[in-house]
């Protein structure tokens, strides 16, 4: 079967009422994005409760349902045939031919759901699904019905025109990206930051991310393996932002003048700082990372009270009551995590003190940072001043 039509299913959209048009807009907006790049020409509409996508031409079927299948809002893809005629004797015919084509094997139980939204279509939903049935049973008798569990549920809508459809590829679920905000990522490389984007994203936030380079101590091998996995991020969340800042400076003077159990905790203070300088800067209400409680060291909770103290935005933390195995099953299935896993140091891993505080105490945090006044402030501004900053496409 040759597809020229998709049935795009949404999920919490349909519940927001009379605000729903403008999240199926953004959901069309962003189907229109991920669609841009594929083979073929596709037109995006809408009718009550339902959007569609047709093609016309050739297309690249595989890579059509593989940009569908990333996009956050689609809950599910239904290939369908549609039918513009009405004519019930036509119907019927399209049926047969739409089993014959997509169910060669008939070895199979069925059962037909018809929706019937244009009443003036004659008889009931009832008996249309009957009279379906029985043409279906007489033209490939070896197939068998069952209205309790089949194998196959034909699915037909009789609309402005008619829709049959019995196959439903599952999306990501969530709500369109741009429809909640804009995120500032704090992006490492490791396994957990990545799948953290991913989730908030998933929530309708617009992300951008920022990366912390410590070169020499980080190689250029490093800064690539971060910039694959913002181009991995970058396949759900749309083309973001990644601004690369230049830490080193900043990590040897908290080296160099504060006690080293505590360097962990003061060196995220100060990447908090920064990223919510240019969080603010770009328009992002909030800032994002992959912890997840007791983690490590730096991931007790007194730990995040700390680094959250450096901070006034809102700092989100999708991963927060997860195990690792929860957080790996997720990249894996994003694709991030073969990335993830490769040997490249970042550079907190450079510095990790031996023996970290687990249960820091703010006040001594802070008095330790004294420590840093009169250096530490030129260097946050001229890292600031160098920083790189990359459009991420995926």
């Amino acid at each position: 079967m040759k597809y020229k039509s998709f049935l795009i299913k949404y999920g919490e959209i349909g519940v927001k009422g009379k605000n729903r048009y403008m999240f199926e807009d953004a959901l069309m907006k962003q189907i229109r994005i991920a669609l841009k790049d594929v083979e073929g020409k596709f037109f995006v509409s809408k009718e009550l409760g339902r959007i569609y996508v047709d093609t016309d031409g050739d297309y690249d079927y595989e890579d059509t349902i593989d940009r569908l299948g990333r996009v956050f809002g689609i809950v599910g893809i239904c290939p369908m045939v549609r039918i513009e005629s009405k004519d019930y004797e036509n119907l019927k015919k399209r049926v047969v031919e739409y089993v014959d084509e997509v169910y060669p094997d008939k070895n199979f139980t069925f059962k037909v759901d018809t929706r019937r939204a244009d009443k003036s279509f004659p008889g009931t939903s009832e008996s249309i699904n009957a009279e379906l049935g029985e043409v279906i049973l007489n033209a490939f008798p070896e197939i068998k019905v069952n209205v309790r569990k089949p194998d196959v549920l034909i699915k037909v809508e009789i609309r402005t025109y008619i829709n049959i459809y019995s196959l439903e590829i599952a999306g990501p679920g969530g709500m369109p990206v741009g429809t909640n905000g804009r995120a500032m990522l704090l992006l490492s490389g490791g396994i957990d930051s990545p799948v953290a984007g991913y989730m908030i994203a998933k929530r309708g936030v617009r992300v951008e991310a920022v990366y912390f380079h410590a070169p020499p101590y980080t190689s250029e091998r490093a800064k690539r393996k971060v910039i694959e996995l913002a181009q991995l991020v970058a396949k759900y969340s749309g083309p973001l932002n990644l601004h690369i800042i230049n830490f080193t400076d900043i990590q040897l003077a908290i080296y160099e003048n504060c006690p080293h159990d505590e360097l962990t905790i003061i060196m995220r203070r100060y990447m908090m700082k920064i990223a919510e300088r240019i969080a603010v800067e770009n328009g992002d209400q909030a800032l994002i990372t992959g912890e997840s409680i007791g983690q490590v060291a730096s991931q007790t909770i007194q730990s995040l009270f700390s680094t959250d103290a450096a901070a006034t935005l809102p700092v989100f933390r999708p991963l927060i009551g997860f195990d690792k195995q929860e957080i790996v099953e997720i990249s894996e299935k994003i694709g991030t995590y073969e990335t993830s896993i490769q040997p490249y140091e970042d550079c907190c891993t450079i510095f990790v003190a031996k023996h970290p505080v687990t249960k820091p105490i703010l006040a001594d945090i802070e008095r330790s940072e004294e420590k840093l006044e009169g250096i530490i402030d030129e260097l946050l501004e001229m890292a600031l001043e160098s920083k790189e900053r990359i459009l991420v496409k995926a």
